[in-house]
C-alpha cells in the first residue's frame, strides 16, 4: 500500500481542512499516480475537494465513524476492519492513502511506499503527516532535482520500508 502527500519542512499537511499550498506540478504528480487506482481517505479530506465530490477515475474509499454518512461515487467504511475487508478486492500496489492526518496515522505502518512532495518552507498548520525521517524502517529510495514554484523550493521523494 502507498501513502501520498505534500508536506512542509515540519511534515505539516494542512490547516483548517485545506492544503497548505497548491503546486501545479504536485497536483499533476498526484493525478498521474492515483488515476485508475484506489484512494483511501477520511471524510474531512473528501469534503475538502471541489464540490465535496469523490475524485474522478478512481475508486474512492472513505473511512468515517459516522454511520449515517453517504456520498454518491464513494465506498464508505466505518472502521479499520471494514476498510481491510474492502481493500482485499484490490492489489496492494494500487492503493493510495491520501489523508488526512488521522488516516495517515492509522495506516502508515501498513504501507510500504510513500510518495512525498517535500516543500522547503514551514507553514502555520494544524494537521501533520507522520515524520518518516524519524522512523528507522523508512528510507528515501528516490529523489528529484530541486523543483521551484515561484519562490518555493520542493522535491519529489520516494520513501520505502
Amino acid at each position: 500500500m502507498n501513502l501520498i502527500a505534500a508536506v512542509d519542512k515540519n511534515w505539516a499537511i494542512g490547516r483548517n481542512n485545506k492544503l497548505l499550498v497548491s503546486i501545479p506540478d504536485d497536483m499533476k504528480f498526484f493525478r498521474e499516480m492515483t488515476t485508475g487506482k484506489v484512494v483511501v481517505m477520511g471524510r474531512k479530506t473528501l469534503e475538502s475537494f471541489p464540490n465535496k465530490k469523490p475524485l474522478k477515475n478512481r475508486v474512492n474509499i472513505v473511512l468515517t465513524g459516522d454511520r449515517e454518512y453517504s456520498k454518491e461515487g464513494a465506498v464508505i467504511v466505518h472502521d479499520l476492519d471494514e476498510l481491510h475487508e474492502e481493500l482485499k478486492k484490490y492489489p496492494s500496489e494500487d492503493i493510495y492513502v491520501i489523508g488526512g492526518e488521522s488516516i495517515y496515522r492509522q495506516l502508515v505502518d501498513e504501507c510500504d511506499t510513500a510518495h512525498i512532495t517535500k516543500i522547503n518552507y514551514a507553514y502555520d498548520a494544524d494537521a501533520y503527516f507522520p515524520n518518516l525521517d524519524e522512523k528507522p524502517e523508512w528510507r528515501i529510495t528516490a529523489d528529484s532535482e530541486e523543483q521551484t514554484y515561484f519562490d518555493l523550493e520542493y522535491f519529489f521523494l520516494k520513501y520505502e520500508k
